[in-house]
């Protein structure tokens, strides 16, 4: 017997050289286990399901695994013992409700993330019209800068979850670049709309060409358009015109402190971009400066969400309340219960107090 698996089958019963299921998972949480993987059995079956081209779920319905497919299965679980990060291995991540691409070169998203863009999205959903707003005043959506923006987690969901929604997605390095366009282009479904420079973006078969300026879009929910910029430096002309009229600015900079390089785990210290991860001694380097630009960008009213290491719960907070441009400043633990990000308002007219 076969059960269907989208355009194939799943092999259940014996065939050429099967090999039983729960004795290659057994086998392979041990080996992950020993290799001090912190979830063995988790990605045991990601890696089965990989393989075998099914959803983690559909692994009851599997009693044998083909010869090709075990030798496969064997690899993928000695580079993941090697500590090799799963989503290298699969390619893809899961972030909300997005399958995003990813690989060498750009930083795999995290779930504490997912904390930070659902404040934000929640925030956009529940602003009030009008000048002065907390957040989203346009009927037409709002206007969203993801700074430091990788994958293009962020920057995606917020297109596909909030109406209307105008993205700008920023980031410098090469390599994430390349995935950032790819995602942009593969999630956004139809061709590209435009571009600053009259260049178009990629398509999902691979990591694209262009240039700073593009623009995607065509996925009802919103639109994202990619710059190639340096968020310490001096923005390019298609972010500078932004100036004063965003509504959001939210960031998952590099945030970790130097002393911590020789700390993280393999699959961070070893497999993750350096330039994602490290934020100079205290960690707040890179922070510093996206709350600079953010004040740039941002309308009065409009908000900032950064993310940062829980160490940083109050070192976060009071950096922007130093800067003397921000209310209604907060922090915020995400689901595990540590510090994880702030958020603030960039004052306006309505917060300055006579005297």
């Amino acid at each position: 017997m076969a059960a269907a698996a989208g355009s194939g089958t799943i092999p259940t019963g014996p065939g050429p050289g099967p090999s039983g299921l729960s004795g290659l998972l057994a086998d392979a949480t041990r080996r992950l286990e020993a290799a001090g993987v912190a979830s063995p059995r988790a990605d045991a079956e990601q890696l089965a399901a990989f393989v075998l081209g099914v959803g983690r779920a559909r692994l009851l319905l599997v009693d044998a695994m083909p010869a090709p497919a075990a030798e496969r299965f064997a690899a993928l679980v000695r580079r993941r013992a090697a500590r090799e990060p799963l989503q290298h291995l699969t390619g893809v991540v899961g972030f909300r409700y997005l399958d995003l691409a990813v690989g060498p070169g750009v930083f795999v998203p995290r779930p504490e993330t997912e904390s930070v863009v659902g404040w934000a999205i929640d925030a956009l959903r529940r602003a009030p019209a009008g000048p002065g707003g907390r957040a989203a005043a346009r009927a037409d959506g709002p206007t969203c800068v993801d700074l430091c923006s990788g994958s293009g987690a962020i920057a995606l969901a917020l297109a596909t979850e909030v109406p209307g929604a105008r993205v700008h997605a920023v980031e410098v390095d090469p390599a994430a670049l390349r995935w950032l366009r790819r995602n942009v282009a593969a999630t956004l479904d139809g061709p590209p709309v435009g571009s600053a420079l009259g260049r178009h973006g990629g398509s999902a078969a691979g990591p694209p060409g262009g240039s700073a300026g593009e623009a995607c879009a065509g996925y009802a929910g919103g639109s994202v358009e990619v710059h190639e910029a340096d968020v310490t430096g001096q923005p390019p002309p298609s972010l500078a015109r932004l100036a004063g009229v965003v509504d959001l600015v939210v960031s998952n900079p590099p945030y970790l402190p130097d002393a911590d390089r020789n700390a993280v785990e393999p699959e961070v210290g070893e497999h993750d971009p350096a330039r994602a991860l490290w934020g100079g001694a205290d960690g707040l380097d890179v922070v510093r400066a996206v709350v600079a630009l953010a004040a740039r960008l941002l309308r009065p009213g409009g908000l900032l969400v950064v993310e940062h290491a829980d160490g940083h719960g109050g070192t976060a907070p009071a950096l922007l309340r130093a800067d003397g441009r921000w209310v209604d400043v907060a922090d915020h633990t995400d689901l595990a219960g540590r510090d994880r990000f702030v958020t603030g308002r960039l004052a306006g007219p309505l917060d300055r107090k006579d005297g």
